[in-house]
């Protein structure tokens, strides 16, 4: 993976957490990282190049007006008054190379002096064993600092620890070992058959959380389950998990009403143009 600077722009060392997106169902992470650039009136400064993931270009993403700069694939921006860099990934990875991804994001995020690398990132409700709908908008999340991938300031927040993992399970035992460059204890291959305990493990997310934590990096996965469709309401809902994680609050954004979220600019393409009130 190559970092390249935009030109007159430096990393600001002030901004010591990262956040990025795990590709998954309705692309909720993408979403919230989009929300969270806008809000936080993040400045680009650069892009990374890496081979496992495929090309796109579009027209600038967040606006507050079209000026004609190109968006790439992973794009680097930073916001020193919130101490955070957020990465946006806007195209998915090719296939069979998730591991060497979240290998080369480790080591960028190890390169760059990251102290704590937060992911965003989506649950199909449908893999979900029990659902509470009383509790539809759970946040969940899983923690580098312990074993169990607990975290006590999580817990304050409310959140849950994710159900799924279980490092003693043959799906993050395998995770681990090519995290850590240790051949497998077994011989599980994720072509075999998977089982219901083997979806988590086999998501972009998880091969994150596993090779920042085999670089000793402290690492919060933060996750919400949901379905496909209009999920801006979800990705709303992980942005200000996301704040609240890190000690802010949105209504202190100076967003499109005076206060709250900034709108990207692109959302407003996102699902085409109004129907023809002519057609009814």
């Amino acid at each position: 993976m190559e970092f390249t600077l935009e030109d007159g722009k430096t990393p600001d060392p002030e901004c010591s957490t990262l956040l990025l997106p795990a590709l998954s169902i309705g692309n909720v992470g993408q979403l919230a990282i989009d929300l969270l650039i806008a809000s936080l009136k993040a400045d680009k400064i650069g892009y990374l190049d890496d081979p496992s993931v495929l090309p796109c270009v579009g027209n600038d993403a967040y606006g507050p007006v079209p000026q004609g700069n190109l968006a790439l694939p992973v794009e680097a921006y930073d916001s020193p008054s919130y101490s955070s860099t957020l990465v946006q990934q806007r195209s998915p990875i090719i296939k069979g190379m998730t591991l060497e991804f979240a290998k080369n994001v480790a080591n960028f995020a190890v390169e760059a002096r990251k102290k704590h690398v937060i992911v965003l990132s989506s649950l199909d409700s449908g893999k979900k064993h029990k659902i509470e709908f009383s509790n539809y908008m759970q946040i969940y999340y899983l923690s580098s600092i312990s074993p169990d991938g607990t975290d006590a300031e999580c817990e304050k927040l409310g959140w849950r620890k994710l159900d799924e993992y279980d490092q003693s399970k043959r799906g993050w035992k395998y995770m681990n070992s090519l995290a850590e460059g240790n051949p497998p204890e077994d011989d599980f291959c994720p072509e075999d058959e998977l089982t219901d305990d083997d979806y988590c493990p086999s998501l972009p997310f998880a091969a994150l959380f596993s090779c920042c934590k085999a670089k000793g990096l402290k690492v919060t996965c933060i996750l919400c389950y949901c379905s496909e469709g209009d999920n801006i309401s979800d990705s709303y809902q992980l942005a200000g998990a996301a704040c609240r994680l890190l000690g802010h609050s949105a209504e202190n954004f100076h967003g499109d009403k005076g206060e709250g979220w900034v709108v990207p600019l692109s959302w407003m393409s996102v699902y085409g143009p109004p129907p023809d009130t002519s057609l009814f």
